[in-house]
């Protein structure tokens, strides 16, 4: 899997790593989809799956450079710095733009996820029965996690590191969104926005050497809150990289067909026209997270009324999502026949 890349494909990886932090922070996009559509996706779970017992044997016996050859630790080191400045560059825009364009994005992240439905599938062969059976298994589990109604917060730490585990499936699992999940357990605004400021906030203090965080309980517990969930992150994404390595080795088109159904599923998390329904405490008013946002508890969604401008805004926009990944697609093939 390992091969020697230039200065532009670096670049290239780096930004493959801002797209996959990006897709991985918003409700209903899978980072693993753009794995996939870029055509990194199996080096990307063959060098998590060399975290293994062999590797930390390297490392303990300070065989360094045969152990950064083996994890393939450029390729991920360039990958994972890329998701990484992703949340605190893409991701704030991101917020941005769904705060005041919500119909667009969710448009392009519609067309995106029809766009990754038509590049997987176009070359996979439905043969048989069970390949079918299959692919309706994916479809009906994406679409029963796509209506799930979202739970409370909670910020126990063996709690925030099992969602840890579970938010980093959308790396490793096309089709399924961790940053969904954890709407769904009720801990996305706790662990992917209050977290992720506190510990933005923490840098640039420690920058100007103001280490007043320290008499913040708040502050200190969320950096505790962001350690836990980093810990369970990097462990499910080990975990779970050697589970997919084995099932794509020995099931592989049983994996496809259930990926395939799973990212039809997700349709559903992504529809562009929907309304929020945001939960309701004892006195009859919204209910308020830590941040003093509006808990959302579920949404309602609705067909497209044809008659309006927006809506055909809208459809331009899925046609932008659908063009940007079938380029994508077209680009990572188009190095691979070059051999760059």
């Amino acid at each position: 899997m390992q091969s020697t890349r230039t200065f532009s494909d670096k670049i290239f990886l780096f930004l493959k790593g801002l797209a996959m932090g990006a897709a991985n922070k918003v409700p209903g996009v899978s980072g693993g989809v753009v794995a996939f559509v870029a055509g990194f996706y199996e080096e990307f779970i063959y060098s998590l799956q060399k975290i293994n017992l062999k590797s930390l044997k390297l490392l303990f016996n300070a065989r360094f450079k045969s152990f950064f050859q083996y994890i393939n630790a450029r390729f991920l080191a360039i990958l994972i710095l890329g998701m990484v400045f992703s949340y605190f560059s893409v991701s704030k825009l991101l917020d941005y733009l769904i705060q005041h364009y919500e119909l667009y994005v969710w448009s392009t992240f519609f067309g995106m996820i029809l766009g990754s439905i038509y590049y997987i599938g176009k070359d996979f062969k439905i043969r048989t029965i069970r390949t079918i059976l299959f692919i309706g298994i994916g479809v009906v589990a994406g679409l029963s996690i796509s209506f799930l109604k979202p739970a409370t917060e909670n910020d126990h730490l063996l709690f925030v590191f099992f969602c840890g585990i579970i938010s980093v499936s959308g790396m490793t699992l096309p089709g399924l969104s961790g940053s969904f999940i954890l709407i769904l357990v009720g801990n996305y605004v706790l662990l992917l926005v209050d977290s992720v400021n506190a510990l933005y906030d923490t840098l640039a203090e420690v920058a100007k050497l103001d280490f007043s965080f320290t008499d913040n309980p708040e502050r200190i517990r969320l950096l505790q809150v962001l350690g836990s969930f980093t810990a369970g992150s990097l462990f499910g994404l080990v975990t779970l990289s050697h589970l997919l390595n084995y099932v794509l080795k020995y099931y592989k088109k049983i994996t496809f067909s259930i990926i395939i159904g799973f990212i039809t599923g997700s349709l559903g998390v992504v529809w562009p026209w929907k309304e929020k329904v945001f939960k309701i405490n004892e006195a009859g008013a919204i209910a308020k997270d830590s941040s003093g946002d509006p808990v959302l508890d579920n949404y309602v969604r609705y067909w497209p009324d044809l008659t309006s401008l927006n809506t055909w805004m809208a459809f331009s926009f899925i046609i932008l999502g659908i063009l940007i990944v079938l380029s994508l697609a077209w680009y990572g093939n188009l190095r691979k026949t070059k051999n760059i």
